[in-house]
């Protein structure tokens, strides 16, 4: 069993990475949908962690899965949860750096393979802290290549809550994983939350370069299969998305609910603010609804025609 927010009283669910699309402002949607007592809790797409950080202050689960395919970022959870004091250690001497634009670019171009997981994990989170926005963002090469943030005062190194976040990781099974292999583990009594890169609202919105291997329709097709087969085993399932006609087909069996989020990705600062998105909270109550339409300018016309097809064929 995970450490508790009543052993440790400053676990607060908070995480120890900034990060786009972070699920922060809407636990409220989502912690009161996950029962007070689970299994296994399981999330493929681990992220800033937020949700699952909250729910191991809370002692809520048993035993925990988390993953991603972002192979240096699960390689920083497992740093975090194993080797917390010789990460506070290299983290600090990148403390007096924090807003030097050549320190950040000469880091980020640094040879990785020439480091230990620990100088890695540190220099993710300083890239994290000290970029645009807190973007993850990686070429085809899978060299991240995020622009440095020109904060006034970055926080690199906050160290108790490094230790917080290790306590809670203490006996988590951190995995490098495609989401279909952590999914089929889910069953009865289980939880599991699904935070994947999201469906693009347009042709012209897409953002794909979380890890070397873009996130395209196909694969969102397969996350919804999934989803599907964790509620039909009996786990409970719950899953964000962008709120679009085509998540909407993707999930028109399953009750879906519109949730209202702020981002501020966009480098044009009036363009940032409050967004709808959607959360897939489990099997529909009622009739089944009609086929929405997909939009032309969607991105997974595609995908979405095909399932039709398989419903109707």
């Amino acid at each position: 069993m995970v450490a508790s927010a009543r052993t440790y009283p400053d676990a607060s669910g908070t995480p120890f990475l900034k990060w786009v699309g972070g699920k922060r402002q809407l636990l409220e949607d989502i912690l009161p949908r996950i029962p007070d007592r689970i299994r296994t809790y399981y999330e493929p797409f681990i992220g800033g962690g937020a949700v699952f950080f909250a729910l191991a202050s809370q002692d809520r689960f048993d035993r925990a899965v988390i993953a991603d395919k972002n192979a240096a970022l699960v390689e920083t959870y497992r740093v975090v949860r194993d080797d917390v004091e010789g990460l506070i250690g290299v983290l600090s001497d990148h403390v007096e750096y924090a807003t030097d634009s050549d320190y950040f670019y000469a880091l980020r171009g640094a040879d990785t393979d020439a480091m230990s997981e620990v100088e890695r994990a540190a220099r993710l989170i300083f890239l994290n802290k000290t970029c645009f926005n807190g973007l993850y963002r990686v070429n085809r090469s899978g060299r991240f290549n995020v622009p440095f943030g020109r904060y006034k005062n970055p926080r690199v190194l906050n160290p108790t809550l490094l230790r917080t976040c290790s306590a809670l990781l203490r006996g988590v099974e951190i995995l490098e994983s495609d989401f279909e292999d952590i999914a089929r583990r889910a069953g009865r009594g289980d939880a599991i939350y699904f935070d994947p890169p999201y469906v693009p609202v347009s042709s012209t919105s897409s953002f794909t370069a979380y890890a070397k291997h873009p996130f395209g329709p196909d694969a969102h097709e397969r996350l919804a299969s999934a989803y599907a087969s964790c509620v039909r085993r009996g786990a409970v399932a719950l899953l964000s998305n962008s709120d679009c006609d085509a998540t909407r087909e993707l999930y028109t069996d399953f009750e879906v609910e519109t949730v209202r989020a702020t981002r501020a990705v966009n480098s044009v600062a009036s363009k940032r603010g409050a967004i709808d998105e959607v959360l897939v909270v489990g099997v529909k109550p009622h009739a089944r609804r009609p086929m929405a339409v997909v939009p032309n300018d969607s991105a997974l016309p595609a995908a979405v025609a095909r399932k039709r097809g398989k419903k109707t064929g």
